[in-house]
């Protein structure tokens, strides 16, 4: 489905397919850095700290500019962005059995590189937690719940893997590098959700979805039709993940 398209369309993406590589995590930074400077005029004397506690909705303003860039890109080849969440119905009933294997599996190579890196990083899981947590309005927490999973699960995966890895590997990339870059950049995006300047906990976000960012970019090189899926159980895990900021919420 993905890498259906013919080699020369995709080739002419070259230079958009190497911004889009890093575009994501350079939006997540300078977001935050507008709001914290319209925090800073506003007279916060802790203007990027506070801006940090926004990071769900910095994100998903993020995800909405990506959304556009990824529709106008796909239409500028004479494609339709939203065609690569298209279901093959000829192998459902196999690709759900994929996808359930593939569930099993993500759940221990995404939450345990994040509790093993917590602890060894600061002494404690929970104290990860408490930096990436952190209270919002309830209206903001509310708007959170409803933007932030659609629209990292509309732009995430298919920004690495269903935009740059396909034209990378058209541009003659070797296959295992065409997925280690998007993995890798999938994972290092994390460092600016939210942007701390702590060592400790830029190396946390840096290296705690690698495992994960490998098993999902290995698995659509593998099969690029099992896209749809991801999408929806990246959707439902990043629900999950929101649901924790209403106990903090005020």
């Amino acid at each position: 489905m993905i890498l259906s398209e013919t080699r020369p369309a995709l080739a002419a993406s070259r230079t958009m397919s190497w911004l889009m590589l890093f575009a994501r995590i350079t939006l997540f930074a300078a977001f935050q850095a507008l709001l914290a400077l319209l925090l800073f005029l506003l007279g916060s004397s802790q203007a990027w700290e506070s801006a940090a506690n926004w990071w769900p909705l910095t994100v998903a303003a993020v995800d909405l500019v990506v959304l556009l860039l990824l529709i106008r890109l796909f239409a500028a080849e004479g494609r339709r962005f939203w065609d690569i969440f298209r279901v093959e119905r000829a192998t459902i009933k196999g690709d759900l059995l994929v996808m359930l294997g593939l569930v099993i599996l993500a759940g221990p190579v995404s939450y345990l590189p994040n509790v093993w890196l917590g602890q060894a990083l600061f002494g404690s899981p929970e104290a990860t937690l408490e930096l990436i947590v952190r209270p919002l309005p309830h209206w903001a927490v509310l708007l959170a719940l409803v933007f932030f999973p659609i629209g990292q699960g509309l732009t995430e995966l298919p920004t690495y893997f269903g935009y740059v890895m396909p034209r990378l590997q058209a541009q003659g990339m070797r296959r295992w590098l065409a997925v280690t870059l998007p993995a890798l950049m999938l994972a290092f995006q994390h460092i600016a959700v939210p942007l701390l300047l702590d060592a400790r906990f830029i190396a946390w976000r840096a290296f705690m979805f690698i495992p994960f960012a490998f098993l999902v970019g290995i698995t659509l090189l593998w099969r690029p039709r099992l896209l749809p899926y991801l999408v929806v159980v990246h959707i439902l895990m990043d629900l999950a993940f929101a649901i924790m900021f209403l106990n903090l919420a005020y």
